[in-house]
């Protein structure tokens, strides 16, 4: 482990000017062209003989690059995941340096981007660039996904990864969120819908009396507030209870018309005592009690959008094993956590797809202002992931 070691921190300036680029190419999800941050991975992969391509969506929108490298022996597939795109920049006047600045002040990389997760991008680039000249002494084969359609919520590189009948499908993903002190090997699933309300329209100053849409949604609000859900299950291993928010309100303009309709979006997170069918029951309970006591012209009506399953991995399940092994080998001491947040993890447990979904250095903004990235945790990550992937492309 100590050659380990001493590999990554050779590699670690080589890690962190890549990282740079990648900062300094901004690719908010939504608002940045994805291309010119793509470009600069393509250069290197490319410089460093590593064989890649691009991923597009069904409408042919490009979402992602995937790097394959197949092992000498039959195997099975793993992969290490991380994002391109990034949240937006927020309050630019709030950051103390540029979002796109990709500077190192005090052993911290800054700009957006650098926790999640062009650090971790560079860094599994590099992995695999490890790999490459003994690759036909291992088993299997390494895949690196580089996402950029993951701060959409679409994980459009993910979705197609896993539809591209090239790709060999992977037993298990590695994702590269930040955080030294835990490795991610569960995350809560959700049910999420948007709610229609209905109710007449009418002239505000009318002296027919009208309760009106927004009226109505909001008393749907306050029943799905009151809504009661259980606790965590102590039969269970998973440690976190689900959670119900009302996310969006919408209906109505002006002043003088009340609204004949109301729309809502609900999200769900849920967990395995308290699943999609349990959530979408609650709500469906919710919008009866308002139909019968407050009446509408038209029912409120429910249309979920998306489900994902929660999922969790016990501790010696890969590839959980392998990088909470590897982790503490180069002496650290994460701990395996449970997370509220739904990530690229739930999407792949969905598939029947075991994942991890976060470790790597410590952070600061993300999402906010002034993200950074702690690179004296750099070396110490690299060897554990190197170690996580060697030790799984090994194993018969």
């Amino acid at each position: 482990m100590s050659h380990n070691l001493h590999q990554a921190h050779e590699r670690t300036g080589s890690v962190v000017r890549l990282a740079q680029e990648l900062i300094r190419r901004p690719s908010r999800g939504g608002i940045d062209a994805y291309g010119p941050v793509l470009a600069v991975l393509e250069d290197w992969l490319t410089a460093h003989a590593l064989p890649h391509r691009r991923l597009h969506d069904e409408a042919g929108e490009l979402v992602g690059l995937l790097v394959e490298i197949p092992g000498g022996r039959p195997g099975k597939w793993w992969a290490l995941d991380a994002c391109l795109d990034t949240a937006p920049y927020g309050d630019e006047d709030a950051w103390s340096f540029p979002p796109a600045s990709g500077d190192v002040r005090d052993h911290w990389l800054l700009g957006r981007g650098a926790a999640d997760s062009k650090l971790a991008a560079a860094m599994f680039c590099h992995i695999a660039a490890d790999l490459m000249p003994t690759a036909h002494t291992l088993r299997g084969g390494l895949a690196v996904l580089l996402d950029v359609d993951e701060h959409t919520g679409g994980f459009g590189g993910a979705r197609a990864y896993l539809t591209d009948i090239d790709a060999n499908r992977p037993a298990g993903v590695m994702i590269g969120y930040p955080g030294r002190d835990e490795v991610v090997v569960g995350g809560r699933g959700l049910w999420r819908a948007t709610l229609t309300v209905h109710a007449p329209s009418g002239h505000s100053g009318s002296s027919r009396t009208v309760t009106s849409a927004v009226s109505r949604a909001a008393h749907l609000v306050r029943l799905l507030d009151a809504a009661q859900l259980p606790g965590p299950d102590p039969a269970t291993t998973f440690p976190l209870p689900p959670k119900l928010s009302v996310t969006s309100f919408h209906g109505g303009e002006g002043f003088s018309v009340t609204p004949d309709r109301c729309d809502l979006n609900v999200d769900v997170r849920t967990v395995p005592s308290f699943d999609a069918h349990d959530a979408e029951t609650l709500v469906r309970k919710a919008v009866a009690e308002l139909d019968a006591h407050l009446l509408a012209p038209a029912p409120t009506e429910v249309t979920p959008v998306a489900v994902w399953p929660p999922f969790r991995l016990a501790e010696d399940e890969q590839p959980a094993a392998a990088l909470l092994d590897a982790a503490r080998a180069v002496g650290l001491t994460p701990r395996a956590k449970v997370a509220g947040p739904s990530n690229i993890g739930n999407l792949l447990a969905g598939e029947g797809i075991a994942a991890t979904a976060g470790f790597g250095v410590r952070y600061e903004g993300l999402h906010g202002i002034d993200e950074r990235a702690c690179l004296s945790d750099l070396p110490a990550v690299y060897a554990a992931y190197r170690h996580a992937v060697l030790d799984l492309l090994q194993q018969d």
